[in-house]
């Protein structure tokens, strides 16, 4: 039931408005002054507060301010004997929902309850959308328990506290962007906005525009004034996603933010100021980049303060199986049905695989098989038909070769290490413990492409 605390050290009228009140359906509490009021507030989750100016302890206008420092839901109706239009503007900015008259206006107090109550529950409803997005972004809720990612994860909440720039590096489908949402979240600046950008999404006049804005007239169709996202995000966190797409003329401009804090609008001479941290995030190598040209050498150092390289989902194969029950888990509970279990067959066949588009990727085979399959447990059947294949091929191999010698189980291991590496000869064998040329004498004997 919704909760109003009337506050007044005259009882009869404490009494007469809590019997009106309380027939309109409300749960009513009174207080006579200030120290009994906050214990009230303790005790109960109150949603309104009618309070006197006069009160024996405290000027109501002041106590107004100090229950909003303290409970900022709760909204305050400021009640007084007589008009006065300075406590009336001071109540009002120290944070009442409204100031009226008692007598004259009391057929505004239960309009003005209804109004009130509106606005708590929005105010509710707000608080508990910004604590669920809180919690999603999050450090706890990046999944992985491998060396590679914790890693990542350490680097990145040593810098979260900061206000310094970070550059995001690893391939597509890695998680930058969470990763850029957690060290907002783990910042001072997590209670102000985060925006977010993909710089390859737009052409480059385009791109200036969204960054900075634009004054009307700028171009042909800018009918008014338009905030860009340097602005939106003030004071909170700007994330530019594949940043390495940015042409070098807008990179020039945005060099001129990091270094004053200033931007221009398309079509504005006066500079605006901004107050913003900037993460970035690539998949190219911006080095290689620098020296083709396509990439500033100053901004890259303004923007590379600390690096942190995402892995890819083939160099934290341990943790395929965790992601893979938590989007199965997402996408039935998503559909409304029930997965038991994922088979044995169905792991192996996800930690062969080479996972190009990493952890994106893997969402999307999982929503797909999720949609098509029925209640109960995940199989091979669900998978697309190239995992199918792929596993099929393995087992038939391991099943032939497991009645031949030391070197065809050899033969098994390489043709393994080599999926998992994405065909990387090196990378195979470091993980082998063998040379080079041992590995590629090893290739030519198995006939092994």
């Amino acid at each position: 039931m919704r909760k109003v605390l009337i506050i007044d050290d005259e009882e009869k009228l404490r009494e007469l408005l809590a019997r009106i009140i309380n027939l309109e359906g409300f749960e009513v509490l009174q207080a006579a002054d200030s120290k009994s009021a906050f214990k009230k507030l303790t005790q109960n989750n109150i949603d309104i507060v009618l309070c006197d100016v006069k009160l024996p302890d405290i000027n109501g206008v002041e106590l107004t301010k100090k229950i909003k420092d303290q409970y900022p839901l709760i909204e305050i109706i400021v009640l007084t004997a007589y008009g006065n239009i300075p406590d009336g503007v001071q109540a009002i900015k120290n944070g009442a929902f409204d100031y009226i008259t008692k007598g004259d206006d009391n057929n505004k107090i239960i309009p003005l309850l209804y109004k009130a109550i509106e606005k708590v529950e929005l105010g509710k409803r707000v608080q508990l959308l910004e604590k669920l997005l809180g919690n999603k972004y999050t450090f706890d809720n990046i999944i992985g328990k491998s060396k590679a990612i914790q890693q990542a994860i350490l680097l990145a909440k040593k810098v979260a506290g900061t206000d310094t720039t970070v550059l995001l590096t690893g391939e597509t489908g890695t998680g930058k962007e969470v990763f850029a949402q957690a060290i907002h979240q783990a910042s001072q600046r997590n209670k102000q906005n985060f925006v977010a950008i993909n710089c390859a999404a737009f052409s480059k006049d385009l791109l200036e525009s969204e960054m900075f804005g634009h004054k009307a007239g700028a171009f042909t169709g800018a009918a008014k004034d338009q905030k860009g996202l340097f602005e939106e995000a003030n004071n909170g966190t700007i994330f530019l996603d594949e940043i390495g797409e940015m042409s070098i003329d807008l990179q020039a401009k945005l060099l001129r933010v990091i270094e004053t804090g200033e931007f221009l609008k398309v079509g504005e001479n006066k500079p605006t100021k901004t107050n913003v941290r900037i993460l970035a995030a690539t998949n190219r190598n911006l080095q290689k980049e620098i020296e083709v040209g396509h990439f500033r050498e100053d901004l890259f150092y303004r923007i590379s303060v600390f690096q942190i390289q995402l892995p890819a989902l083939r160099e934290r194969v341990s943790d395929i199986e965790d992601l893979a029950k938590h989007f199965i888990l997402h996408f039935a509970t998503k559909s409304k049905k029930m997965i038991n279990s994922i088979s044995p067959e169905c792991l192996d066949a996800l930690k062969l695989h080479e996972w190009n588009g990493n952890i994106r990727e893997l969402k999307n085979v999982i929503e797909r098989s999720v949609i098509l399959m029925e209640n109960g447990d995940w199989k091979m059947e669900n998978l697309p038909f190239d995992f199918q294949n792929k596993n099929a091929f393995y087992q038939s191999t391991d099943k032939v070769l497991s009645a031949f010698s030391l070197s065809a189980a050899e033969q098994l291991h390489i043709r393994k290490i080599l999926n998992h590496t994405n065909g990387n000869k090196t990378k195979t064998a470091e993980l082998l413990g063998i040379a080079l040329t041992t590995l590629y004498r090893k290739l030519d004997e198995y006939k092994i492409v």
